[in-house]
C-alpha cells in the first residue's frame, strides 16, 4: 500500500497499459494505410460484416434440442460485463439475428434492411442492442477488429481536422482505380474472406476539401493525399462515435436533422454560405453513428416525417442532410418494439414502405424455466442480498409461474400446462417423443409472445425481500403470495378471465412446490447411503434368485427360502412399475449388471436414477414412523426425535441449501402434509 500521494500516483500509473494506448492511437500517412491494408485486409470491413466477425470472435457451441440443431452464441453470455446484460433461453431467435448479420455481411440484401426485434415488453429487446453495442465498442479496440479513419492537415503545423463521420480511408481512391488498386494489394473479391464493399463517395465535407486541394496542386491526387492523415478509430457510445441512438421524443420539439445534421450559423459568417460544407455539423444520429451502428428506440412511434430519412438510409445506404448532396453511410440499422405498435404498422398504409424494408426478427418470452430462473439467480445472487436468505426453490417456483403463464393450453387430451413445460424444459414424460415436442412447439406459434414478464417477477421477488414477513428468510409461499396480490393492480393484465388464469396457476405452482418439497424431505430423511447400500444389496440378490430360479440365504437363520417379493414389489411401485411389467423390469436390471462385470465394473445403485429414487422412497417410508415428523406439528417433541429431526435439518442444511429458519420452516410445513395424510387415513 503506498504510503504517501505520490508514491499512489506512481501505483496508478502502472497499472495503465500504455503499449495499447499506443496501438489505439496509432496514426500514419496513406501509403501507410495502404501498406495496413495489405497486410490485413479485414480492416476494409463493413459495419455489417465487422459486427458478424465479433459475434464469432467469442465463439460457439452446438446442442440439439427436440431434434433440432441450434447454435449457441458465446457473446449473448456477455463476457464482457460480468454477464450483467447476460441473455437466456432465446438461442433460437439469437442464431436468426446471427444469420441476419451473416447474410448481410455477404452482400445477399439483408443489409438493405432494417432489423427488427419485435416482442412482448420486458422479452430482453433492448438488452440484445445494448449487448451488440457494448460488442462493436470493444471489439474495434482489439487486433482483430481495428478500423481506421483519416483527417485533412492542410498546412504545416496547422490543426488536425478529422472527417466529421469518421469514413473508411480507401474512400480517398479515385472510384474508377479502386478495382485495380485492391488487385495490386492482393485484394480479389472472389477470394477474401468477406466481399469487398463498393465504400461510396466521399462525405460533403471530405467531398469539398479534397476538391480544392485537388485544384490546388492542378490534379496531383499524391500531393493531395500527403495532406491525410490517417488514425486508428475507436468506437464509443460516450463520445458519439460509431454508435448511435435515436428514441422519438415531442414530435413539436424534434425534426429530421436529428438524424442527419443542421446548420451551424455560427460560421455561415465565417465562410459566407450556409452550403459550405464548413458550416455544417454533420453531428446528426446517422451521421455519428457511420461505420458502426444506430439504435432505433420504439422504432415505430417514429412520425412519417423521419421516415424517408430511414428508408433511404435502409435501402440504398444514402442520407440527405439538408443543403447537400447524398452522402454515403455504412451502418447497421437496427431497431426495436412492442407488439401493440407493431400491429399499428401492420395497419397503417403509409408504412407499408418500411414493412418491406424491415426483417422482423420476434423475441419472444422464455419459455423454459431453467433459463427463465437464470434471470432471478443473476440478480438475486447471495453476494447481492445482504441480510436475507432465499430459500431453495422460491426463485424456481417464481420461473415456473412466469413460464406457465405464456404457454398456450395444449391441444392434446390429458396433457396439462405443467407437463407440457416439463417437455419443454427436457424432462420425458411416459408416452411422449422429441417428435410430439416439435408438434407441440409447432401447433402454439404465438407461444411466449404473451404472459407475465420478467420485470413483474423481479418486482414481486423484491417486495418479498424488503417486507417483513420474512424474518430474514423468504420462502416460495411469501413470493407467490406476492405475485397473486399484484395480479389485482397489474396494468397490463386486461381481463378477469386472464386474472383467473393466472390464480389458477399459482395453484398449481403451489401444489407443485409441495410435491418437489415431500420428496426433497423424503431424500434428507433417507439420505444414509450405507443403510441405502445395504437395502440396495437385498433388493439385488432377491432380484438374482428370482431372475434365476433360486432361492436366497437368510442371514439370520441361515435357511435358504423364495426370494421375497412383498420387499421388491414394495420398491418397485415406487417407481409405478406395473405388476405385469415386474419380470422384464429385473430381467433388464440384472442384463445391466452383467453386462457392467464383463467389462470388470460393479454395479452402483447411484448411477440408475430410477432405482435410486425407488431406493430412498422405501427406506423413507421404513423410517418415517421411527423419525415421528408428524410430531412438529404438535408442541410436545421428546428427545430422541429431536435429535432425530435435528439430523434431517443438518442434511437439509449441508446439502439443500437451507437456512436454520427455513429449513425448521420447511419440515414444519412437510410435517403438516404427512399429517394431513394420516387424518384421511383415519377417516377411511
Amino acid at each position: 500500500m503506498a504510503d504517501n500521494p505520490k508514491e499512489l500516483l506512481s501505483l496508478i500509473a502502472g497499472m495503465q497499459d500504455r503499449e495499447q494506448y499506443q496501438a489505439l492511437n496509432w496514426q500514419g500517412g496513406f501509403a501507410d494505410y495502404l501498406a495496413l491494408v495489405k497486410k490485413n485486409p479485414r480492416v476494409v470491413r463493413t459495419a455489417y460484416q465487422r459486427l458478424y466477425d465479433m459475434v464469432l470472435s467469442y465463439g460457439t457451441d452446438e446442442y440439439v434440442d427436440s431434434k433440432k440443431k441450434i447454435i449457441r452464441y458465446n457473446f449473448f453470455h456477455d463476457g464482457l460485463d460480468n454477464g450483467r446484460d447476460a441473455i437466456f433461453g432465446l438461442d433460437i431467435p439469437l442464431m436468426r439475428l446471427v444469420h441476419v448479420f451473416k447474410s448481410a455481411a455477404q452482400f445477399y440484401g439483408t443489409e438493405r434492411r432494417v432489423i427488427l426485434l419485435h416482442g412482448p415488453v420486458g422479452s430482453s429487446k433492448s438488452t440484445i442492442v445494448r449487448l451488440l453495442k457494448k460488442g462493436v465498442e470493444r471489439y474495434s479496440r482489439t487486433e482483430d477488429g481495428a478500423l481506421y479513419t483519416y483527417g485533412w492537415i492542410l498546412a504545416k503545423g496547422a490543426d488536425y481536422n478529422p472527417c466529421p463521420m469518421h469514413e473508411e480511408p480507401f474512400k480517398l481512391v479515385p472510384r474508377e482505380l479502386r478495382p485495380k488498386v485492391l488487385e495490386h494489394l492482393g485484394l480479389k473479391r472472389e477470394s477474401s474472406e468477406h466481399p469487398i464493399a463498393d465504400f461510396g463517395d466521399l462525405c460533403p465535407f471530405c467531398r469539398f476539401t479534397y476538391q480544392q486541394l485537388l485544384r490546388r496542386y492542378n490534379g496531383n491526387w499524391e500531393q493531395v493525399v500527403d495532406h491525410v492523415q490517417v488514425r486508428r478509430l475507436s468506437l464509443s457510445e460516450k463520445d458519439r462515435v460509431g454508435i448511435g441512438t435515436f428514441q422519438p421524443k415531442d414530435e413539436k420539439n424534434q425534426d429530421s436533422t436529428e438524424l442527419t445534421g443542421d446548420i451551424n450559423y455560427r460560421k455561415i459568417a465565417e465562410y459566407g454560405s450556409d452550403s459550405d460544407p464548413r458550416a455544417f455539423n454533420f453531428d446528426g444520429e446517422f451521421n455519428i453513428a457511420n461505420r458502426g451502428l444506430i439504435e432505433f428506440i420504439e422504432i415505430l412511434k417514429l412520425d412519417v416525417a423521419f421516415l424517408y430519412d430511414l428508408l433511404g438510409a435502409t435501402q440504398e445506404h444514402l442520407i440527405k442532410p439538408k443543403k447537400f448532396a447524398q452522402t454515403d453511410i455504412d451502418e447497421v440499422i437496427i431497431g426495436h418494439t412492442n407488439e401493440a405498435e407493431y400491429k399499428k404498422l401492420l395497419s397503417n398504409e403509409f408504412m407499408e414502405a418500411l414493412r418491406d424494408r424491415t426483417v422482423k426478427i420476434d423475441i419472444p418470452y422464455i419459455t423454459k424455466p431453467s433459463e427463465e430462473v437464470r434471470i432471478y439467480r443473476k440478480d438475486y445472487r447471495a453476494e447481492k442480498i445482504r441480510g436475507k436468505h432465499i430459500a431453495p426453490h422460491t426463485l424456481e417456483m417464481a420461473a415456473a409461474f412466469a413460464v406457465l403463464t405464456r404457454l398456450e393450453e395444449p391441444k392434446k387430451h390429458g396433457l396439462t400446462r405443467l407437463q407440457k413445460m416439463k417437455l419443454y424444459d427436457g424432462k420425458m414424460l411416459t408416452g411422449f417423443t422429441e417428435d410430439n415436442i416439435k408438434e407441440l412447439r409447432k401447433e402454439s406459434e404465438r407461444e411466449g409472445m404473451e404472459g407475465i414478464s420478467p420485470r413483474y417477477i423481479q418486482d414481486k421477488i423484491s417486495n418479498a425481500l424488503v417486507s417483513e414477513k420474512g424474518e430474514g428468510c423468504i420462502n416460495p409461499f411469501l413470493v407467490l403470495n406476492e405475485l397473486e396480490s399484484g395480479l389485482k393492480s397489474h396494468t397490463l393484465i386486461t381481463s378477469d378471465e386472464a386474472r383467473k388464469t393466472y390464480r389458477e396457476l399459482l395453484q398449481v405452482v403451489k401444489q407443485e412446490y409441495e410435491d418437489l418439497v415431500k420428496n426433497e424431505i423424503q431424500r434428507a430423511i433417507s439420505a444414509d447411503e450405507d443403510a441405502i447400500a445395504k437395502l440396495c444389496a437385498n433388493y439385488i440378490d432377491n432380484v438374482k434368485a428370482f431372475t434365476q430360479k433360486e432361492k436366497v440365504r437368510n442371514k439370520y437363520t441361515g435357511q435358504y427360502e423364495e426370494p421375497d417379493e412383498r420387499l421388491m414389489r414394495s420398491i418397485e411401485e415406487k417407481i409405478e412399475i406395473p405388476d405385469s411389467r415386474k419380470d422384464d423390469f429385473r430381467t433388464e436390471l440384472m442384463n445391466y449388471i452383467g453386462a457392467l462385470a464383463v467389462e470388470g465394473k460393479t454395479f452402483d445403485f447411484r448411477a440408475n436414477e430410477r432405482l435410486q429414487k425407488a431406493l430412498e422412497l422405501k427406506l423413507f417410508e421404513d423410517q418415517k414412523d421411527s423419525i415421528k415428523l408428524t410430531s412438529l406439528v404438535s408442541s410436545v417433541v421428546d428427545k430422541d426425535t429431536q435429535e432425530q429431526i435435528d439430523v434431517v435439518k443438518g442434511r437439509l442444511i449441508r446439502q439443500h441449501g437451507y437456512c436454520e429458519i427455513c429449513a425448521t420452516d420447511v419440515l414444519a410445513f412437510v410435517a403438516s402434509i404427512f399429517a394431513r395424510g394420516d387424518a384421511k387415513e383415519d377417516d377411511r
